[in-house]
Protein backbone atom coordinates (compact mmCIF):
# COMPACT_ATOMS: atom_id res chain seq x y z
CA UNK A 1 0.00 0.00 0.00
CA UNK A 2 2.87 2.29 -0.22
CA UNK A 3 2.12 3.21 3.66
CA UNK A 4 3.98 6.62 4.98
CA UNK A 5 4.37 7.10 8.56
CA UNK A 6 4.74 10.33 10.31
CA UNK A 7 6.75 11.60 13.34
CA UNK A 8 6.14 14.90 15.02
CA UNK A 9 8.91 16.25 17.10
CA UNK A 10 7.80 19.56 19.00
CA UNK A 11 5.28 22.41 19.17
CA UNK A 12 5.93 24.12 16.13
CA UNK A 13 6.08 20.89 14.06
CA UNK A 14 2.69 20.11 15.63
CA UNK A 15 1.25 23.02 14.45
CA UNK A 16 2.54 22.31 10.82
CA UNK A 17 1.21 18.94 11.45
CA UNK A 18 -2.14 19.73 12.31
CA UNK A 19 -2.63 21.66 9.27
CA UNK A 20 -1.25 18.92 7.47
CA UNK A 21 -3.77 16.05 8.77
CA UNK A 22 -6.81 18.76 8.99
CA UNK A 23 -6.04 18.86 5.06
CA UNK A 24 -6.23 14.64 4.54
CA UNK A 25 -9.31 14.47 6.77
CA UNK A 26 -10.90 16.60 4.08
CA UNK A 27 -10.37 14.21 1.60
CA UNK A 28 -12.16 11.50 3.10
CA UNK A 29 -15.77 11.17 0.71
CA UNK A 30 -18.87 10.01 2.67
CA UNK A 31 -21.40 9.61 -0.14
CA UNK A 32 -21.68 6.52 -2.57
CA UNK A 33 -21.44 9.08 -5.32
CA UNK A 34 -18.11 11.01 -5.14
CA UNK A 35 -15.12 8.80 -4.92
CA UNK A 36 -11.53 10.66 -3.46
CA UNK A 37 -8.50 10.45 -5.57
CA UNK A 38 -6.59 9.96 -2.66
CA UNK A 39 -5.34 6.62 -1.25
CA UNK A 40 -6.62 7.15 2.29
CA UNK A 41 -4.40 3.74 3.26
CA UNK A 42 -0.95 5.84 2.77
CA UNK A 43 -1.68 8.37 6.05
CA UNK A 44 -4.47 6.26 7.64
CA UNK A 45 -4.41 2.41 9.39
CA UNK A 46 -7.77 0.95 10.08
CA UNK A 47 -8.46 -0.38 13.92
CA UNK A 48 -11.29 -1.11 16.40
CA UNK A 49 -12.97 1.14 18.74
CA UNK A 50 -14.12 0.72 22.31
CA UNK A 51 -17.27 0.05 20.93
CA UNK A 52 -16.12 -2.49 18.48
CA UNK A 53 -16.62 0.02 15.21
CA UNK A 54 -13.98 0.45 12.40
CA UNK A 55 -11.80 3.58 13.00
CA UNK A 56 -9.49 5.20 11.33
CA UNK A 57 -6.67 7.52 12.49
CA UNK A 58 -3.44 8.86 11.00
CA UNK A 59 -0.23 6.88 11.34
CA UNK A 60 1.99 9.02 13.34
CA UNK A 61 3.66 9.56 16.54
CA UNK A 62 3.46 13.02 18.39
CA UNK A 63 6.02 14.08 20.32
CA UNK A 64 5.39 17.41 22.61
CA UNK A 65 6.50 18.59 26.37
CA UNK A 66 4.51 18.56 29.09
CA UNK A 67 1.53 20.96 28.68
CA UNK A 68 2.14 21.04 24.81
CA UNK A 69 -1.12 18.84 24.03
CA UNK A 70 -3.71 21.58 25.36
CA UNK A 71 -6.80 20.06 25.91
CA UNK A 72 -5.79 16.90 23.84
CA UNK A 73 -6.15 13.37 25.67
CA UNK A 74 -4.37 10.53 24.73
CA UNK A 75 -7.81 8.71 25.23
CA UNK A 76 -10.47 9.99 22.79
CA UNK A 77 -14.09 9.05 21.85
CA UNK A 78 -13.27 6.37 19.93
CA UNK A 79 -10.99 4.24 22.64
CA UNK A 80 -13.00 5.04 25.53
CA UNK A 81 -11.03 5.93 29.20
CA UNK A 82 -8.89 3.43 30.50
CA UNK A 83 -8.88 2.82 34.12
CA UNK A 84 -6.41 2.06 36.16
CA UNK A 85 -8.20 -1.06 38.40
CA UNK A 86 -5.15 -0.29 41.28
CA UNK A 87 -3.18 2.97 40.85
CA UNK A 88 -1.46 1.87 44.32
CA UNK A 89 0.21 -1.06 42.74
CA UNK A 90 1.64 -3.17 45.54
CA UNK A 91 1.29 -0.52 47.76
CA UNK A 92 -1.24 -1.30 51.04
CA UNK A 93 -1.32 1.80 52.53
CA UNK A 94 -3.43 5.56 52.53
CA UNK A 95 -3.59 6.80 49.01
CA UNK A 96 -3.91 9.94 48.02
CA UNK A 97 -4.23 11.36 44.69
CA UNK A 98 -2.91 14.87 43.28
CA UNK A 99 -4.56 16.27 40.11
CA UNK A 100 -3.77 19.12 37.99
CA UNK A 101 -6.26 21.64 37.00
CA UNK A 102 -7.05 20.20 32.78
CA UNK A 103 -6.76 22.57 30.28
CA UNK A 104 -10.19 23.40 29.20
CA UNK A 105 -11.29 22.87 25.86
CA UNK A 106 -11.55 25.29 22.84
CA UNK A 107 -15.05 26.19 21.84
CA UNK A 108 -13.95 25.15 18.42
CA UNK A 109 -13.75 21.55 19.96
CA UNK A 110 -16.86 21.57 21.56
CA UNK A 111 -18.39 22.97 18.50
CA UNK A 112 -17.11 19.70 16.84
CA UNK A 113 -18.06 17.53 19.62
CA UNK A 114 -21.62 18.38 19.38
CA UNK A 115 -22.12 18.24 15.80
CA UNK A 116 -22.85 22.29 15.55
CA UNK A 117 -20.99 24.79 13.39
CA UNK A 118 -17.88 25.59 15.08
CA UNK A 119 -17.40 29.53 15.89
CA UNK A 120 -14.02 31.17 13.70
CA UNK A 121 -11.39 30.92 14.80
CA UNK A 122 -8.76 33.48 15.80
CA UNK A 123 -5.17 34.23 16.46
CA UNK A 124 -6.07 35.80 19.66
CA UNK A 125 -8.32 32.17 20.39
CA UNK A 126 -5.65 29.96 19.13
CA UNK A 127 -3.60 28.73 22.88
CA UNK A 128 -2.40 24.95 21.85
CA UNK A 129 -2.38 23.18 17.96
CA UNK A 130 -4.95 20.86 19.07
CA UNK A 131 -7.15 24.09 19.63
CA UNK A 132 -7.86 23.88 15.60
CA UNK A 133 -7.53 19.66 15.65
CA UNK A 134 -10.15 17.87 13.56
CA UNK A 135 -8.66 14.08 13.34
CA UNK A 136 -9.30 11.65 16.35
CA UNK A 137 -5.55 10.16 17.15
CA UNK A 138 -5.04 6.37 18.39
CA UNK A 139 -3.93 6.50 21.69
CA UNK A 140 -0.30 5.39 20.68
CA UNK A 141 0.08 8.26 18.82
CA UNK A 142 -0.12 10.77 21.77
CA UNK A 143 3.73 11.21 23.77
CA UNK A 144 4.33 13.33 25.87
CA UNK A 145 7.53 14.02 27.71
CA UNK A 146 7.47 14.79 31.25
CA UNK A 147 11.19 15.74 31.91
CA UNK A 148 10.47 19.03 30.57
CA UNK A 149 7.65 21.71 30.18
CA UNK A 150 6.50 23.66 27.45
CA UNK A 151 7.65 27.47 27.79
CA UNK A 152 9.91 26.82 31.13
CA UNK A 153 11.66 30.11 32.44
CA UNK A 154 13.24 27.83 34.84
CA UNK A 155 14.38 24.82 32.72
CA UNK A 156 13.77 26.07 29.00
CA UNK A 157 13.75 23.27 26.26
CA UNK A 158 16.32 25.40 24.11
CA UNK A 159 19.85 24.04 23.67
CA UNK A 160 20.75 21.16 21.17
CA UNK A 161 22.63 19.01 23.49
CA UNK A 162 19.12 19.23 26.14
CA UNK A 163 17.65 17.31 22.71
CA UNK A 164 19.91 14.75 22.03
CA UNK A 165 20.66 13.82 25.91
CA UNK A 166 16.62 13.90 26.29
CA UNK A 167 16.86 11.28 23.83
CA UNK A 168 19.50 9.63 25.08
CA UNK A 169 17.44 8.93 28.51
CA UNK A 170 14.44 7.97 27.28
CA UNK A 171 15.24 6.00 24.84
CA UNK A 172 18.27 3.74 26.71
CA UNK A 173 14.86 3.29 29.31
CA UNK A 174 12.23 3.11 26.78
CA UNK A 175 13.90 1.91 23.71
CA UNK A 176 11.80 4.69 21.95
CA UNK A 177 11.67 2.89 18.47
CA UNK A 178 10.40 -0.18 20.16
CA UNK A 179 7.83 1.50 22.00
CA UNK A 180 6.71 4.40 19.69
CA UNK A 181 7.11 3.67 16.13
CA UNK A 182 7.22 -0.46 15.80
CA UNK A 183 3.66 -0.70 16.46
CA UNK A 184 2.78 1.58 12.96
CA UNK A 185 5.62 0.01 11.28
CA UNK A 186 3.96 -3.66 11.93
CA UNK A 187 0.84 -2.91 10.79
CA UNK A 188 2.27 -1.17 7.27
CA UNK A 189 2.61 -4.21 4.05
CA UNK A 190 5.25 -1.41 2.79
CA UNK A 191 6.44 1.36 3.77
CA UNK A 192 7.21 3.96 1.30
CA UNK A 193 8.70 6.54 3.47
CA UNK A 194 9.22 7.73 7.10
CA UNK A 195 8.43 11.62 7.36
CA UNK A 196 9.74 13.81 10.05
CA UNK A 197 8.94 17.64 11.10
CA UNK A 198 11.14 19.07 13.38
CA UNK A 199 12.16 22.57 14.65
CA UNK A 200 15.56 22.22 13.91
CA UNK A 201 16.95 25.78 15.74
CA UNK A 202 15.93 24.62 19.92
CA UNK A 203 16.61 21.54 21.35
CA UNK A 204 14.21 19.09 18.97
CA UNK A 205 17.49 19.42 16.52
CA UNK A 206 19.26 17.20 19.27
CA UNK A 207 16.38 14.93 19.50
CA UNK A 208 15.63 14.90 16.13
CA UNK A 209 19.48 13.97 15.01
CA UNK A 210 19.77 11.10 17.81
CA UNK A 211 15.90 10.03 16.83
CA UNK A 212 17.26 9.51 12.91
CA UNK A 213 20.69 8.29 13.61
CA UNK A 214 18.38 5.18 15.19
CA UNK A 215 16.38 4.95 12.59
CA UNK A 216 19.36 4.42 10.06
CA UNK A 217 20.06 1.66 11.99
CA UNK A 218 16.70 -0.25 12.31
CA UNK A 219 15.38 1.26 8.92
CA UNK A 220 18.49 1.93 6.75
CA UNK A 221 17.23 1.55 3.31
CA UNK A 222 13.96 3.33 4.36
CA UNK A 223 13.32 7.19 2.54
CA UNK A 224 13.61 9.26 5.38
CA UNK A 225 12.07 12.79 4.42
CA UNK A 226 12.72 15.62 6.94
CA UNK A 227 11.19 18.94 7.41
CA UNK A 228 13.38 21.28 9.50
CA UNK A 229 11.58 24.77 10.99
CA UNK A 230 13.38 27.59 11.69
CA UNK A 231 11.85 30.23 13.57
CA UNK A 232 12.31 33.80 11.49
CA UNK A 233 11.30 35.78 14.20
CA UNK A 234 13.56 38.42 16.04
CA UNK A 235 14.86 37.28 19.19
CA UNK A 236 17.33 38.81 21.51
CA UNK A 237 21.34 38.44 20.58
CA UNK A 238 22.04 36.01 22.94
CA UNK A 239 19.16 33.49 22.46
CA UNK A 240 19.72 34.72 18.31
CA UNK A 241 22.83 32.62 18.83
CA UNK A 242 21.75 29.88 20.58
CA UNK A 243 19.72 29.16 17.46
CA UNK A 244 22.12 29.87 15.71
CA UNK A 245 24.28 26.84 16.96
CA UNK A 246 21.46 24.82 16.91
CA UNK A 247 21.00 25.04 13.08
CA UNK A 248 24.29 24.45 12.67
CA UNK A 249 24.97 21.27 14.50
CA UNK A 250 21.09 20.35 12.98
CA UNK A 251 21.76 20.68 9.33
CA UNK A 252 25.07 18.53 9.38
CA UNK A 253 23.84 16.03 11.34
CA UNK A 254 19.93 15.70 10.56
CA UNK A 255 20.49 16.49 7.30
CA UNK A 256 23.00 13.91 6.76
CA UNK A 257 20.87 11.22 8.22
CA UNK A 258 18.30 12.26 5.72
CA UNK A 259 17.34 10.90 2.15
CA UNK A 260 15.65 14.80 1.65
CA UNK A 261 16.01 17.45 3.77
CA UNK A 262 13.85 20.86 3.22
CA UNK A 263 14.92 23.76 5.84
CA UNK A 264 11.58 25.87 6.45
CA UNK A 265 10.87 29.35 6.97
CA UNK A 266 8.47 32.17 6.52
CA UNK A 267 9.60 34.99 4.87
CA UNK A 268 9.06 38.21 6.96
CA UNK A 269 10.12 40.47 4.33
CA UNK A 270 8.91 39.35 0.74
CA UNK A 271 4.90 38.63 1.53
CA UNK A 272 3.06 39.07 -1.55
CA UNK A 273 0.50 41.52 -1.33
CA UNK A 274 -2.28 38.55 -1.79
CA UNK A 275 -0.95 37.53 1.83
CA UNK A 276 -2.30 38.66 5.30
CA UNK A 277 -1.17 36.97 8.33
CA UNK A 278 0.60 37.28 11.94
CA UNK A 279 3.97 36.37 12.00
CA UNK A 280 3.75 35.66 15.47
CA UNK A 281 0.85 33.37 15.24
CA UNK A 282 2.37 29.97 14.82
CA UNK A 283 -1.56 28.98 13.61
CA UNK A 284 -0.91 31.57 10.65
CA UNK A 285 2.52 30.81 10.07
CA UNK A 286 2.38 27.16 9.80
CA UNK A 287 -0.75 27.43 7.91
CA UNK A 288 1.13 29.22 4.97
CA UNK A 289 3.67 26.05 5.36
CA UNK A 290 1.31 23.71 4.96
CA UNK A 291 -0.24 25.06 1.85
CA UNK A 292 3.06 24.41 0.29
CA UNK A 293 4.56 21.13 2.13
CA UNK A 294 0.96 19.49 1.97
CA UNK A 295 0.77 20.60 -1.93
CA UNK A 296 4.44 19.26 -3.05
CA UNK A 297 3.62 15.62 -1.58
CA UNK A 298 0.37 15.54 -2.74
CA UNK A 299 1.92 13.15 -5.26
CA UNK A 300 2.54 10.64 -2.81
CA UNK A 301 -0.90 9.94 -1.13
CA UNK A 302 -3.11 9.81 -4.71
CA UNK A 303 -4.00 6.61 -6.30
CA UNK A 304 -2.26 5.01 -8.47
CA UNK A 305 -4.51 5.61 -11.38
CA UNK A 306 -4.36 9.19 -11.07
CA UNK A 307 -0.60 8.80 -11.42
CA UNK A 308 1.13 8.73 -7.47
CA UNK A 309 4.55 9.55 -7.83
CA UNK A 310 6.38 8.11 -4.28
CA UNK A 311 8.78 10.23 -2.11
CA UNK A 312 11.31 8.16 -2.98
CA UNK A 313 10.68 9.40 -6.79
CA UNK A 314 10.55 12.22 -5.63
CA UNK A 315 13.90 12.43 -4.17
CA UNK A 316 15.51 10.25 -7.44
CA UNK A 317 14.05 13.19 -9.39
CA UNK A 318 15.60 16.11 -7.62
CA UNK A 319 19.04 14.59 -6.29
CA UNK A 320 20.40 13.77 -9.81
CA UNK A 321 24.18 13.06 -8.39
CA UNK A 322 23.50 11.39 -5.21
CA UNK A 323 25.05 14.15 -2.85
CA UNK A 324 22.11 17.02 -3.40
CA UNK A 325 19.83 16.04 -0.63
CA UNK A 326 18.79 19.25 0.97
CA UNK A 327 16.33 21.04 -1.24
CA UNK A 328 14.30 23.94 -0.83
CA UNK A 329 10.51 24.57 -1.00
CA UNK A 330 8.43 27.78 -3.29
CA UNK A 331 4.71 27.68 -3.90
CA UNK A 332 2.28 30.20 -5.47
CA UNK A 333 -1.10 30.66 -4.45
CA UNK A 334 -2.29 30.35 -8.29
CA UNK A 335 -4.40 32.15 -10.82
CA UNK A 336 -5.62 29.25 -13.40
CA UNK A 337 -6.58 30.95 -15.91
CA UNK A 338 -3.67 33.42 -15.84
CA UNK A 339 -1.21 30.75 -15.66
CA UNK A 340 -3.00 29.27 -19.25
CA UNK A 341 -2.74 31.92 -20.69
CA UNK A 342 0.67 32.85 -20.00
CA UNK A 343 1.79 29.07 -20.93
CA UNK A 344 0.30 29.58 -24.13
CA UNK A 345 1.78 32.29 -25.07
CA UNK A 346 5.14 31.06 -23.84
CA UNK A 347 4.61 27.96 -25.85
CA UNK A 348 4.08 30.19 -29.15
CA UNK A 349 7.73 31.89 -28.36
CA UNK A 350 9.08 28.59 -27.52
CA UNK A 351 8.21 27.77 -31.02
CA UNK A 352 10.56 30.06 -32.69
CA UNK A 353 13.29 30.03 -30.64
CA UNK A 354 15.81 26.82 -31.02
CA UNK A 355 15.71 23.97 -28.88
CA UNK A 356 18.48 24.24 -26.84
CA UNK A 357 17.83 27.68 -26.33
CA UNK A 358 13.93 27.39 -25.62
CA UNK A 359 14.99 24.51 -22.88
CA UNK A 360 17.58 26.86 -21.30
CA UNK A 361 15.40 29.58 -20.68
CA UNK A 362 12.09 27.62 -19.55
CA UNK A 363 14.25 25.86 -17.39
CA UNK A 364 16.36 28.61 -15.54
CA UNK A 365 13.69 31.53 -15.86
CA UNK A 366 10.22 31.15 -16.61
CA UNK A 367 9.91 28.09 -13.88
CA UNK A 368 11.86 29.60 -10.99
CA UNK A 369 10.62 33.22 -11.03
CA UNK A 370 7.04 32.78 -11.16
CA UNK A 371 6.53 31.22 -7.90
CA UNK A 372 5.80 33.99 -5.21
CA UNK A 373 6.86 32.39 -1.94
CA UNK A 374 10.44 30.44 -0.96
CA UNK A 375 10.13 29.06 2.00
CA UNK A 376 14.61 29.06 2.30
CA UNK A 377 15.80 30.54 5.50
CA UNK A 378 16.71 34.20 5.10
CA UNK A 379 16.09 33.92 1.36
CA UNK A 380 16.59 37.68 0.75
CA UNK A 381 19.87 37.69 1.83
CA UNK A 382 20.89 35.61 -1.49
CA UNK A 383 21.61 37.83 -4.14
CA UNK A 384 23.57 35.86 -6.74
CA UNK A 385 21.20 34.26 -9.81
CA UNK A 386 19.76 31.03 -8.30
CA UNK A 387 20.85 28.20 -10.61
CA UNK A 388 18.58 25.47 -10.75
CA UNK A 389 19.96 21.51 -10.92
CA UNK A 390 16.80 19.40 -10.89
CA UNK A 391 12.61 20.39 -10.00
CA UNK A 392 9.69 19.23 -9.52
CA UNK A 393 6.42 20.73 -10.02
CA UNK A 394 3.22 19.59 -8.70
CA UNK A 395 0.24 22.19 -9.95
CA UNK A 396 -3.27 21.67 -8.16
CA UNK A 397 -5.88 22.60 -10.08
CA UNK A 398 -7.30 22.98 -14.20
CA UNK A 399 -3.76 23.78 -15.57
CA UNK A 400 -2.41 23.02 -18.52
CA UNK A 401 1.12 21.47 -18.94
CA UNK A 402 3.40 19.87 -21.64
CA UNK A 403 2.96 15.93 -22.11
CA UNK A 404 5.89 14.91 -20.49
CA UNK A 405 4.87 10.98 -20.58
CA UNK A 406 5.84 10.76 -24.59
CA UNK A 407 9.14 8.94 -25.65
CA UNK A 408 10.81 12.54 -26.66
CA UNK A 409 10.30 14.10 -23.71
CA UNK A 410 12.09 11.03 -21.96
CA UNK A 411 14.74 11.42 -24.25
CA UNK A 412 15.01 15.11 -23.39
CA UNK A 413 15.50 14.55 -19.73
CA UNK A 414 17.82 12.21 -19.87
CA UNK A 415 19.61 14.34 -22.63
CA UNK A 416 19.55 16.93 -19.99
CA UNK A 417 20.90 14.83 -17.15
CA UNK A 418 23.61 13.72 -18.89
CA UNK A 419 24.51 17.58 -20.16
CA UNK A 420 24.15 18.97 -16.84
CA UNK A 421 21.24 20.91 -17.63
CA UNK A 422 18.39 21.86 -15.51
CA UNK A 423 15.66 19.23 -15.32
CA UNK A 424 12.48 20.34 -14.43
CA UNK A 425 9.35 17.80 -14.23
CA UNK A 426 5.94 18.93 -14.03
CA UNK A 427 3.11 17.35 -12.44
CA UNK A 428 -0.83 18.28 -12.35
CA UNK A 429 -3.54 16.81 -10.02
CA UNK A 430 -6.87 18.47 -10.66
CA UNK A 431 -7.74 18.67 -6.48
CA UNK A 432 -7.05 21.63 -4.82
CA UNK A 433 -5.70 22.75 -1.97
CA UNK A 434 -8.45 22.29 0.76
CA UNK A 435 -9.71 25.60 3.25
CA UNK A 436 -11.19 23.81 6.02
CA UNK A 437 -13.17 26.01 8.97
CA UNK A 438 -9.60 25.84 11.04
CA UNK A 439 -7.67 26.97 8.42
CA UNK A 440 -7.16 31.15 9.00
CA UNK A 441 -8.03 33.33 6.42
CA UNK A 442 -4.64 34.63 5.22
CA UNK A 443 -5.43 34.44 1.39
CA UNK A 444 -7.69 37.76 0.83
CA UNK A 445 -8.23 37.92 -2.36
CA UNK A 446 -9.58 34.19 -1.90
CA UNK A 447 -13.58 34.30 -2.13
CA UNK A 448 -14.72 34.26 1.48
CA UNK A 449 -16.60 30.65 1.24
CA UNK A 450 -14.25 29.16 -1.12
CA UNK A 451 -13.43 26.00 0.06
CA UNK A 452 -10.52 24.85 -1.82
CA UNK A 453 -7.89 26.82 -3.47
CA UNK A 454 -5.16 26.60 -6.95
CA UNK A 455 -1.56 26.24 -5.85
CA UNK A 456 1.55 25.49 -7.37
CA UNK A 457 4.53 24.35 -5.17
CA UNK A 458 7.79 22.97 -5.77
CA UNK A 459 10.99 21.18 -4.50
CA UNK A 460 14.32 22.30 -6.14
CA UNK A 461 17.84 21.29 -5.73
CA UNK A 462 20.17 24.99 -6.74
CA UNK A 463 22.96 27.13 -5.93
CA UNK A 464 20.39 29.25 -3.42
CA UNK A 465 21.18 26.20 -1.31
CA UNK A 466 24.74 26.76 -1.02
CA UNK A 467 24.23 30.08 -0.18
CA UNK A 468 21.90 28.68 2.63
CA UNK A 469 24.71 26.60 3.76
CA UNK A 470 26.97 29.67 3.61
CA UNK A 471 24.97 31.81 5.61
CA UNK A 472 24.67 28.55 8.10
CA UNK A 473 28.58 28.23 8.08
CA UNK A 474 29.10 31.56 8.80
CA UNK A 475 26.88 31.29 12.17
CA UNK A 476 29.17 29.31 13.82
CA UNK A 477 29.49 30.63 17.17
CA UNK A 478 31.24 30.36 21.06
CA UNK A 479 27.85 28.15 21.74
CA UNK A 480 29.85 25.45 20.35
CA UNK A 481 32.82 24.14 21.41
CA UNK A 482 36.33 25.45 20.10
CA UNK A 483 37.10 21.77 19.16
CA UNK A 484 33.49 21.03 17.19
CA UNK A 485 33.49 23.83 15.22
CA UNK A 486 36.53 22.38 13.01
CA UNK A 487 34.21 19.67 12.31
CA UNK A 488 31.39 21.40 11.47
CA UNK A 489 32.85 23.74 9.24
CA UNK A 490 34.67 21.32 7.33
CA UNK A 491 31.19 18.91 7.10
CA UNK A 492 29.53 22.09 5.77
CA UNK A 493 31.85 22.99 3.45
CA UNK A 494 31.25 19.35 1.80
CA UNK A 495 27.89 20.23 1.51
CA UNK A 496 28.65 23.46 0.16
CA UNK A 497 30.81 22.05 -2.82
CA UNK A 498 27.86 19.78 -3.89
CA UNK A 499 25.63 22.19 -4.97
CA UNK A 500 28.46 24.31 -6.83
CA UNK A 501 30.23 21.51 -8.42
CA UNK A 502 29.74 21.28 -12.44
CA UNK A 503 28.03 24.84 -12.20
CA UNK A 504 30.16 28.43 -12.87
CA UNK A 505 28.41 31.46 -11.96
CA UNK A 506 28.26 33.99 -14.78
CA UNK A 507 30.25 36.40 -12.41
CA UNK A 508 32.66 33.18 -12.18
CA UNK A 509 33.00 33.23 -15.88
CA UNK A 510 33.50 37.06 -16.02
CA UNK A 511 36.46 36.88 -13.72
CA UNK A 512 38.09 33.93 -15.17
CA UNK A 513 38.45 36.07 -18.47
CA UNK A 514 39.78 38.95 -16.58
Amino acid sequence: MHEIITLQLGQRSNYLGTHFWNAQESYFTYSSNEESPIDHDVHFRPGIGVDGGETFTPRTVIYDLKGGFGSLRKVNALYGEIQDSNPAGQWAGAVSTVREEPIKPHVYQESLEAGVSPPQLTTDTVRYWSDFNRPFYHPKSIVQLNDYELNSTLRPFESWTSGEELFGNLDKEHDLLDRDLRPFAEECDQIQALQIMTSVDDAWGGFAAQYLDRLRDEYGKTTLWVWGLEDSRKVPRAKKMLRSANVVRSLSDVSGQASTYVPLSVPVTQLPSDISMSLESDWHTSALLSTAMESITVLARVKSSQGRVTLDQLEANLNLQGNRTISRLKCSIADEEEYNRRYARDEQEDDRRSPRNANIISANDMEDSRFELGFLPEQSKYRKKDHIFAQTEVLRGNFKIPDESSGEADYERKHRRIAGLSVVEKHQICLQFPLVDSFPKIFPNIPQHSSSIAVRGALATSTDVANYIKNVKSRINPFIALEERENLSNRLEEMIEAYEEGYISESEEDDDDL
